[in-house]
């Protein structure tokens, strides 16, 4: 079974594909915020002098390696979007030095690149530019579309081109691998057309959605619930209107210390429980005390759906957004509790290919509430990757990673959770909307996340109405 549709662009014939669903999430989220919000501006510098032309090098050696660095959009007759690969790439790499910049300005003239959005159709849906940065750090900028490219892949071409810059330069292995493409968007397509396994999937998450109506809990309390059930005079509601017509957002980015951050990793291991459902049993907890110990606590997870080889090493964009929604008792011991997220969590993998859009339309249909609504405040991604030194012939050298905000989000707080490479220390990226949340109710937040985590993880069998109640 193929979608596959030929269309003629500027006179070649090209193979032409329709998107998945994870790339229609982020298309159906351009139809209420500016295009740029997707948008994703990385920097990945060494410390090290660094010989540019080889580096040149490298990048187009990485662009042949991920097919999806080439992957661009065309709309058809019916107005429907096709994408499809251009065989090479022969743009050229610009190069920039801000070696005698101050490093938060050159950072600032990074965030402005990275907020001005591509052209969406028949046009390249990236931009690598060479970077001379101050304090002896060289590298790269990348900005990419997020219908292109997730997290994951960022990592993935960040290793390609480092790995090959080093085996040009000292003669070590490549090691990063990849995988079409296409081969992998055909088996999500063939799910996607009605498969048995998409029948399944369809199944449990109807039953999900109906089994009974979520609570919507606040990062900054219940103000914005009462409010909303004021001026819809319906004092029963349970959900709150979370878009808005001025997406402008920012990061603010917390750094939880080297010690601090190691005490967390060591629970996950003695406790055999993923550092994900730690984090999330953070939050809920926090979110049940800033909403009058609310019991019944939702949060948006983000799963990777990269379980298999194909992909794992394909590029693109594969990350879909599902609720964990979790019934807490204040008797129940905050490893419980974790165990609790981890078989939510669980569940939520195995039914995961399901198209979140679908979920989000159905269960708004069943529970009659408006687009652009929500039971969730908040949003969290937990991201193992880094480009560590698990290659031994790797060169030990210094480097510094960052994400750049692109000036909009289409949610209202968006946690990402990464580790720091110069150390492995945790760094909270907070990206907010600017007229939903102001910095100081996110410091707020991430301080009391840090004090629910260490008082849970100092005795995993206190229980969370202790813990509510000490913090």
């Amino acid at each position: 079974m193929s979608n596959m549709k030929e269309i003629n662009i500027n006179g070649a014939v090209m193979q032409c594909y329709p998107l998945c669903a994870a790339q229609k999430l982020h298309y159906y989220t351009i139809r209420y915020c500016p295009t740029q919000v997707l948008c994703i501006g990385t920097g990945l510098y060494i410390k090290q002098d660094v010989d540019f032309s080889v580096l040149k090098k490298a990048i187009y050696k990485a662009y042949e390696m991920f097919d999806t660095m080439r992957l661009r959009f065309v709309k058809d007759d019916n107005g429907d979007v096709y994408q499809y690969i251009v065989p090479f790439e022969e743009r050229d790499i610009e190069f920039r030095d801000f070696s005698k910049w101050k490093e938060k300005d050159a950072n600032k003239e990074m965030e402005r690149w990275t907020a001005i959005p591509f052209e969406r159709f028949n046009s390249p849906m990236n931009k690598v530019v060479m970077v001379k940065m101050p304090d002896g750090f060289n590298g790269v900028y990348l900005k990419v579309d997020h219908m292109t490219m997730d997290s994951s892949a960022i990592v993935g071409f960040d290793r390609a081109i480092l790995e090959t810059y080093c085996s040009m330069m000292y003669g070590t292995e490549v090691h990063v691998t990849s995988r079409p493409f296409i081969a992998q968007l055909e088996k999500d397509l063939a799910y996607e057309a009605d498969s048995p396994a998409k029948k399944k999937d369809e199944e449990y998450w109807i039953n999900e959605i109906t089994k009974s109506e979520p609570m919507y809990t606040d990062f900054a309390g219940q103000g914005r619930l009462l409010t909303q059930r004021r001026e819809n005079n319906n004092p029963n509601q349970r959900w709150a209107m979370v878009v808005s017509k001025n997406p402008q957002a920012s990061i603010s980015t917390y750094h939880l210390e080297e010690d601090a951050s190691m005490r967390l990793m060591k629970f996950c291991e003695f406790n055999n429980v993923p550092m994900a459902s730690l984090l999330l049993m953070g939050m809920r907890t926090v979110l049940s005390k800033f909403n009058d110990n609310e019991k019944d606590v939702s949060v948006k997870s983000c799963v990777a759906r990269r379980g298999t080889l194909s992909e794992k090493y394909s590029g693109g964009t594969r990350v879909h957004f599902f609720p964990v929604r979790t019934v807490m008792e204040p008797e129940m011991t905050f490893l419980e509790g974790i165990k609790m997220i981890q078989r939510e969590q669980n569940k939520v993998f195995r039914h995961a290919n399901y198209d979140p859009i679908e979920y989000i339309m159905k269960r708004g249909q069943h529970w009659k509430y408006q687009p652009g609504t929500s039971y969730e405040s908040i949003s969290l991604t937990y991201q193992p990757l880094t480009i560590n030194r698990d290659t031994p012939d790797m060169p030990n050298i210094p480097y510094k990673s960052y994400w750049y905000t692109n000036g909009v989000a289409g949610q209202p707080l968006y946690l990402t959770v990464m580790h720091r490479p110069e150390d492995n220390g945790l760094n909270f990226n907070f990206e907010y909307r600017s007229d939903a949340v102001t910095e100081s109710e996110m410091e707020y937040f991430y301080y009391y996340l840090c004090r629910v985590l260490f008082r849970g993880i100092e005795d995993e069998n206190r229980k969370i109405g202790d813990i509510l109640e000490m913090i």
